[in-house]
């Protein structure tokens, strides 16, 4: 399996000539920009924010990616607030507080990389546990508290009749196999995660069951690209490639989500379960992706990828009892357009003929 290093060091020329950047554009001019992510470690979670430096689609925007996992979303916002970041992943949990008590930085969210719903509750095969409203009096577990699927789970729970403060405990087990790991022995009697969680739990050879969604699942908690106003000054066409980049790759991923999985195993060959060959190393990322990439395309009529809608705001500020008179030092649609310029049909066949 190649190293990362090795990918590195060969990539950044090879990319450019797959790219078709001009002749004059070489590596050491792309500039380096730092892209934040709550994450504790990386995994295929942010794929289609990423992969774009393996397929060259950084390349072609004059800039290079050097992700810094920041472990919590509160980290990345305050890593963006203070410019520590070039973009950073925002998330309406951590914002909509903030932007509530007039705390808000500024900070603009410019494209969502992912749209809802990404949530589910899942059980140990057997469980007597079968609905949602059955875990009164039970223990949830969740990767951490500052991670979003504690507050979302708790909305749900809420929509429901349920106290979440008071009917159920909640229990942080850790992310990916860990938190399957806990399930399994009964230190919980739910887990609460998002999809790429449990695909990697299920890709280390955990069984489990997932509750049925209720019927009126709340279209909140999409992940977003945010950056500061500055930026937006004085680094406009940056962000657009950068947006521009992850739109292409979420396209490639639809088209092909089997190359990206070995796009992506070539940049962090580290993510790969230990021992692995690197068919069933495409195989975990695979499983750990497949109920993710469609949450890639809006689904909203007439609205180009990555547009944001208000309403999902809206809809998670109410359920959370937030007074918001006004959205908009929230959020930007503004480069939209120019992020959906490109020829995505080319995208499409570059994902087909991918031999990595």
């Amino acid at each position: 399996m190649v190293s990362r290093r090795s990918f590195l060091k060969s990539s950044a020329g090879a990319a450019l000539l797959m790219s078709g950047a001009p002749a004059g554009l070489m590596a050491a001019d792309a500039k380096k920009l730092r892209f934040g992510v709550g994450l504790k470690a990386l995994n295929a979670t942010i794929i289609n924010c990423v992969i774009g430096e393996a397929l060259g689609y950084n390349a072609q925007e004059g800039f290079s990616l050097d992700v810094q996992a920041l472990g919590t979303n509160a980290n990345v916002q305050v890593a963006t607030d203070r410019g520590s970041v070039f973009v950073g992943v925002g998330v309406p949990s951590t914002a909509l507080p903030l932007l509530a008590k007039g705390e808000w930085s500024g900070a603009k969210l410019f494209y969502q990389y992912t749209y809802p719903y990404k949530w589910d509750i899942a059980v140990p095969p057997g469980s007597g546990l079968k609905s949602y409203t059955d875990l009164k009096g039970k223990k949830i577990g969740v990767s951490d508290f500052g991670a979003t699927e504690y507050p979302v789970t708790k909305n749900v729970l809420k929509a429901l009749g349920l106290d979440p403060e008071k009917d159920v405990s909640w229990v942080a087990v850790g992310n990916g196999t860990p938190a399957g790991v806990a399930l399994q022995r009964g230190v919980i009697d739910a887990l609460a995660y998002f999809d790429t969680g449990f695909g990697q739990i299920e890709a280390a050879g955990i069984e489990l069951a997932y509750l049925p969604r209720p019927t009126t699942i709340p279209m909140v908690g999409g992940q977003f690209l945010m950056a500061m106003p500055q930026t937006f000054e004085k680094d406009r066409d940056l962000l657009v490639g950068f947006g521009r980049s992850v739109c292409k790759a979420s396209q490639f991923l639809l088209a092909n989500p089997t190359a990206g999985a070995r796009a992506f195993l070539k940049m962090y060959p580290e993510t790969a379960p230990r021992g692995a060959s690197e068919d069933a190393a495409v195989k975990a990322v695979l499983q750990s992706i497949s109920r993710r990439i469609k949450l890639y395309a809006p689904p909203y009529a007439d609205t180009k990828m990555g547009g944001i809608n208000e309403q999902e705001f809206r809809t998670e500020a109410a359920m959370n009892g937030l007074d918001i008179k006004d959205y908009a030092a929230l959020y930007t649609n503004e480069l939209i357009d120019k992020i959906n310029n490109f020829d995505a049909v080319k995208v499409k066949a570059e994902a087909a003929a991918y031999k990595g």
